[in-house]
């Protein structure tokens, strides 16, 4: 993303990272702005300040209105059920009677664009469990502040449905949604590598959390982080990272969500299984593709619950106490955890005094398998927790 920044812009970035009201760091980007250099290794960059700098100058205006008395809507959900995840697309491709469709909720269905204006939540039973699907409000292809808000609920959530209207041309609403969550810093694609800088938060010094591998020496990304005075952080490592990522990741946090699209309104086209094909020739098998059509009532909602199970990678876990019979409600964890982050998921006692536990299911040589801590569950398994006397 950047290259060779001189230390003048440096330090002015570094005012916009302490600055602390909206005002504040928008001044201080624009300093910033008229110090960086342009050339071919720097666009990136100054396309990422714009775009902030639009952002901010939302936030102070929404800021005044509020002072003014005017109301404002919070974008933010609070996250319920085993997962959250959030329902994009442009106008009119059919989100809102999608939302009806997979749970019930009440959300405003119309034919003119921009029905919806704040995002709405619904429940998704699948089997056992709930996902909390939250319609967000239409991408405006124009950009502007609006669209940041619905970034951010994307940012929040733990997965995303890509929501196409088949019969307007779904290859290039794809691409273009792909592009805008990726230049707002979210890959709908496992990207090879990337990196996430946590500042603060109880580091000493430069950490690391190797999730993968970097390219280079740690020496070399503490002398980086310290050129912008970043001296305490934790640096999360996914996939093979360079140095250049590391330096992409102080400016924008990077983030993959997992991700599935729904080609809504599929009854409106005469070739859907080759419309079908033509997106998949541009995900692959990276990204699953539902046909749809809630006009006609083709909606299936096992199909679209099983799908986000799998591609949020979650297991469901039975817990049992001693002598007793297993719970009815399940553990929803990530898959390749352990049965000590099953103890840490019921109580922090659970997990402190943890000694052994049993293992009834997939997971388990024998019914009632003594295991250790590092043992990993599987999707169905009952987990019995003895702890220390």
């Amino acid at each position: 993303m950047v290259t060779n920044l001189p230390a003048e812009a440096k330090a002015k970035f570094v005012k916009y990272m302490e600055a602390k009201t909206p005002e504040e760091k928008l001044r201080a980007l624009q300093e910033f702005l008229s110090s960086v250099p342009k050339h071919k290794g720097t666009e990136n960059l100054i396309r990422w300040i714009r775009k902030r700098m639009a952002e901010l100058r939302e936030e102070v205006e929404e800021r005044k209105r509020k002072k003014g008395g005017r109301s404002t809507i919070s974008f933010f959900v609070e996250k319920s059920g085993a997962a959250q995840v959030v329902m994009v697309g442009f106008t009119n491709v059919g989100k809102s009677s999608l939302l009806r469709a997979l749970t019930g909720a009440k959300a405003e269905v119309a034919d003119y664009p921009y029905t919806t204006r704040f995002p709405i939540p619904g429940a998704l039973k699948f089997e056992d469990i709930e996902f909390q699907l939250v319609e967000a409000p239409a991408i405006i292809p124009e950009g502007g502040a609006w669209n940041g808000k619905v970034v951010g609920l994307v940012k929040n959530a733990d997965g995303i449905i890509i929501v196409l209207d088949a019969s307007r041309n779904p290859q290039a609403q794809l691409v273009k949604l792909a592009r805008f969550l990726q230049e707002h810093g979210v890959y709908i694609v496992k990207p090879r590598g990337y990196a996430v800088i946590e500042r603060g938060r109880g580091a000493n010094g430069i950490q690391f959390r190797l999730y993968g591998r970097l390219l280079c020496s740690p020496d070399d990304v503490r002398k980086l982080l310290e050129s912008y005075r970043i001296y305490n952080a934790i640096v999360k490592i996914y996939g093979e990272v360079t140095l250049d990522m590391i330096e992409e990741a102080i400016f924008e946090s990077i983030t993959y969500k997992p991700t599935m699209v729904i080609l809504n309104k599929i009854d409106l086209v005469d070739k859907p299984d080759e419309m079908v094909s033509n997106l998949k020739r541009l995900t692959g098998d990276r990204i699953p593709i539902i046909p749809a059509s809630v006009a006609r009532g083709i909606v299936d909602k096992d199909l679209v619950g099983r799908t986000l199970f799998n591609i949020l990678d979650l297991i469901r876990v039975y817990t049992k106490p001693p002598l007793g019979k297993p719970s009815t409600k399940p553990l929803v964890l990530r898959r390749g955890a352990t049965v000590l982050d099953v103890a840490r998921a019921v109580h922090s006692e659970l997990y402190e005094r943890f000694a052994y536990a049993r293992i009834w299911g997939p997971s388990a040589k024998y019914p009632g398998q003594r295991v250790g801590p590092n043992h990993v569950v599987e999707d169905g398994d009952i987990v019995e927790i003895n702890i220390r006397k």
